[in-house]
């Protein structure tokens, strides 16, 4: 089974960009979806953004929709997510995922793998 460490999150002002890594370790890390989630303090654990495994296009959430992508090199094992124009509502732990699911869904139930999380902070 896959297993998923984050790095990168960080205190940032708003208007700012920060990019978050994921180290993959495991075999067959290419047969794996891989995605973001955030969670903020008393709110549930939402979706961010996915990608699909092979050459399918990666999806997003709509409050990050043009601001943050996700990207995966399989040769390194890593999945990176590189966000622009954060604000303060952006401020969350962002958690790394994993699936072997073929279909994909934006719930939390539905992903198998989870990293410990990186706390990003958005100050106004």
């Amino acid at each position: 089974q896959v297993q998923l460490v984050e790095s990168g999150g960080e205190l940032v002002q708003t208007g700012g960009s920060l990019r978050l890594s994921c180290q993959a370790s495991g075999p067959a890390f290419r047969v794996y979806a891989v995605g973001w989630f955030r969670q903020a303090p008393g709110k549930e654990r939402e979706f961010v953004a996915a990608k699909p495994r092979g050459n399918d296009s990666p999806f997003y959430a709509d409050s990050v929709e043009g601001r943050f992508t996700i990207s995966r090199d399989n040769a390194r094992n890593t999945v990176t997510l590189q966000m622009i124009n954060l604000n303060p509502e952006d401020t969350a732990v962002y958690y790394c995922a994993a699936t072997q699911r073929v279909f994909l869904s934006r719930s939390r139930g539905d992903w198998d793998y989870w990293g410990q999380g990186t706390q990003v902070t958005v100050s106004s």
